[in-house]
């Protein structure tokens, strides 16, 4: 009887040829590929009038890349693109800024293709990786200096903190001090940008269950059943954040002045974080208008608004210097913010009133009678 550990493999190993490792890796490539093509073909995704990524998809960029190409597949549209401001944090979706430029023209004109809480070093990384759709469009950027009002926001601070969006940022290069993730995580997220399946598997997580993974989630719901979670419809873009934020003035939530240390344009991380948002758009043959704020200058004290009125200077030289249009309105009333950023309701109505009468927007949208 022949010793079991003479037998080079036992009764249930299966070896492969050469020939075989090949069709086996040819048939997980094609598998890889075809799935996420696949379920985007079977997945519905409705765009709405006003529609914007609803709030607990703001982290599945594989949903943002799928929206922008529907988006742009439906005409002559303006894209609307920046943080929470354009997402519209304090308002419902008909109440945002691009839903007011629709309003005021009577058209569905305007895409909000905001995402909520991402900065300038994260909108970079969601441009370059699954904003490819965005092609030969008219594209309004906006540019928030709330990510310049301090080093941390600037992300110069060495003490670890948590980022917004952080799979989104610059994994290696260049460095972010205050990114204290580990290389093989680092590594993963690369990977991750560049197969698409691993961003479809992100986006069912995240849709579908819980933002889990199918084994943790199978063990917090162990008498639920995962296909019927799958066959759930997507969150609504109508769904205001978690929690629902309190949408009243600054002045009635008891917001008192502050005086935010500035890092100016010239020594910002995220100012050129911006200006390379703004050559990938301009690379790939869109037309870009940037609106600077309206920050809440009322929320300043006297020594940081002398400030933030140099840096807006500082800003607008620059733009008109690399000859981008642009518009940086002076603030808005001091009762139609909710912070130091962020309009309400009406406070996007005035701010859409102002660009419509802006003749460099004007000559932007390239039709002057659209916008009167």
């Amino acid at each position: 009887m022949t010793d079991r550990l003479d037998t080079p493999f036992a009764a249930n190993d299966v070896r492969l040829s050469p020939r075989e490792w090949v069709i086996a890796l040819v048939l997980v490539a094609v598998t890889l590929a075809v799935v996420p093509i696949v379920w985007g073909r079977l997945e519905p995704l409705e765009v709405a009038a006003n529609h914007r990524t609803p709030f607990r998809l703001g982290s599945d960029y594989w949903t943002y890349s799928r929206y922008c190409r529907a988006v742009c597949a439906e005409g002559d549209k303006t894209l609307v693109v920046g943080d929470s401001v354009v997402w519209g944090h304090y308002v419902g979706k008909d109440e945002t800024l691009s839903a007011h430029l629709n309003k005021a023209l009577g058209t569905e004109r305007f895409a909000n293709l905001g995402i909520d809480g991402i900065h300038p070093a994260a909108l970079v990384g969601l441009m370059e990786h699954y904003g490819q759709g965005i092609s030969r469009r008219r594209v309004i950027l906006h540019c928030n200096f709330l990510w310049m009002s301090s080093q941390r926001r600037d992300l110069q601070s060495t003490k670890e903190f948590p980022l917004n969006h952080p799979d989104l940022i610059a994994q290696f290069t260049p460095h972010i001090p205050g990114y204290k993730a580990s290389k093989s995580h680092r590594l993963g997220v690369v990977i991750g940008r560049n197969l698409p399946f691993f961003g479809w598997s992100s986006h069912m997580q995240i849709a579908y269950l819980d933002g889990s993974d199918l084994a943790t989630w199978t063990i917090d719901h162990p008498y639920g059943n995962p296909v019927g979670a799958l066959a759930r419809e997507l969150p609504s873009p109508d769904e205001p954040p978690s929690p629902k934020p309190d949408a009243r003035p600054w002045t009635a939530k008891g917001i008192k002045k502050f005086n935010p240390p500035w890092v100016e344009p010239a020594d910002s991380f995220q100012w050129r974080c911006f200006q390379r948002t703004l050559e990938i758009l301009a690379g790939r043959g869109n037309r870009v208008f940037v609106l600077v704020g309206p920050f809440n200058e009322h929320m300043l004290k006297e020594e940081s608004l002398a400030t933030y009125t140099k840096m807006k200077a500082e800003a607008r030289t620059w733009l008109q210097e690399h000859g981008i249009p642009h518009y940086v309105p002076a603030a808005l009333p001091s009762e139609v913010y909710a912070d130091a950023s962020h309009p309400l309701d009406d406070g996007y109505g005035l701010l859409a009133e102002e660009l419509l009468k802006n003749e460099a927007f004007i000559r932007f949208a390239g039709n002057r009678e659209a916008t009167q």
